[in-house]
């Protein structure tokens, strides 16, 4: 039979920024977490475009497209967003220096593919397994841990971890996303997340909410209420995703979240499509 996900998606604006540049998507096959960078350059506006971009893919429909054609769709979508920024920066010259990362998933009948690119993440927990990163950051720091130069436990709560050596929209900068693709089995669960909620919690209570909380969107609250009462001074989204067998699946909209739901998303619940 073949394989679906139920999603769910939160993001708040965090403890000390005055907006929310992070944008969320937990859509049937689709999730998206995109955090914008550049301030005042409107990061805001370089997330919300690039998850405009994507969301086309959530209508693709498996079985008039091929397996082998999902890393590629998502690929050229990707693309289309990076074009998109660019042509925004040349239309709205005060918004250069704009970008996002972005972690992108997208679920097959029976796999899952991944696009990333800067230093939001991609978990993955195995049913009855750990939860385990499966992004590499695209930080100036991860290059010194790759290095030598530091210990993942030195890398934590370095004070230049905010420094991303990639991202989409910024003319000059590394805009090649990294494709995978990954086996789906019923009960696996996947966390998307910008560094807000990354930066604050650990592995360890990430997999502890994800294990006690059935359902993905209530799990994506607890999750972000959690880093804030932790004190996260950024902004904060995550989209929760359970891989499911095709009939368990219960019609649920999709969700936009943070600033593709309007820029005012201060709470975080979002707009459904």
């Amino acid at each position: 039979m073949p394989l679906a996900v139920v999603t769910g998606a939160r993001s708040d604006r965090g403890t000390v920024r005055p907006h929310n540049e992070d944008s969320g998507y937990a859509g049937r096959r689709l999730a998206l977490v995109a955090d914008g960078v550049g301030g005042s350059a409107a990061g805001d506006v370089a997330s919300s475009i690039v998850i405009e971009e994507l969301l086309p893919l959530d209508d693709r429909d498996d079985e008039q497209h091929p397996r082998e054609d999902a890393a590629a769709a998502l690929e050229a979508a990707v693309a289309r967003a990076q074009a998109a920024l660019l042509e925004h920066v040349a239309h709205h010259p005060e918004t250069a220096g704009m970008g996002t990362t972005l972690t992108a998933l997208m679920a097959t009948d029976d796999d899952v593919v991944l696009a990333h690119v800067g230093d939001s993440r991609a978990y993955r927990r195995p049913l009855g397994g750990p939860l385990q990163q499966v992004t590499r950051d695209d930080t100036y720091v991860q290059q010194l841990v790759d290095a030598g130069h530091l210990t993942a436990e030195e890398a934590e709560g370095h004070p230049m971890g905010n420094i991303i050596t990639a991202c989409l929209g910024t003319a000059g900068s590394d805009s090649t996303p990294v494709l995978s693709r990954h086996a789906a089995d019923v009960g696996d669960r996947w966390l998307l997340c910008s560094d807000g909620l990354s930066g604050v919690l650990s592995v360890d209570t990430m997999q502890q909410v994800m294990d006690e909380e059935p359902s993905a969107w209530v799990c994506s609250l607890r999750l972000v209420e959690l880093a804030l009462r932790a004190g996260a001074t950024d902004n904060v989204t995550c989209v929760v995703v359970a891989v499911v067998q095709d009939d368990q699946v219960l019609p649920f909209p999709p969700r936009l979240v943070g600033a593709a739901a309007g820029g005012a998303d201060a709470d975080g619940y979002g707009q459904h499509l």
